[in-house]
């Protein structure tokens, strides 16, 4: 019994110690870090389909052009001045 007593100040000190006495501790980092990590790469994601889908028209056109301007249908000035005004309408947009 006597040993049971000495032996209660010592847990009630390391149970206190654990249970945040001191504060909430380093442990609310990670989950902290975790998000923010996680939250970037979702962002990354968007933002970058985002990208993807208004370059893909862009894309879609010249390649329609350059096809008009390799079968014969249009000539190079004409091909030309539809490629500048494709690009100029993209970077409005953009």
């Amino acid at each position: 019994m006597n040993e049971m007593l000495q032996a209660a100040p010592v847990l009630a000190e390391g149970w206190g110690h654990h249970a945040g006495a001191g504060g909430p501790g380093w442990w609310i980092v990670f989950p902290i870090a975790w998000f923010l990590i996680i939250a970037g790469g979702i962002t990354a994601v968007v933002l970058g389909s985002r990208r993807r889908h208004r370059l893909a028209g862009r894309r879609a056109g010249e390649a329609r052009l350059a096809e008009r301007y390799a079968a014969g249908e249009i000539d190079e000035e004409e091909y030309r001045r539809r490629m500048t005004g494709l690009r100029s309408l993209s970077e409005r947009n953009d």
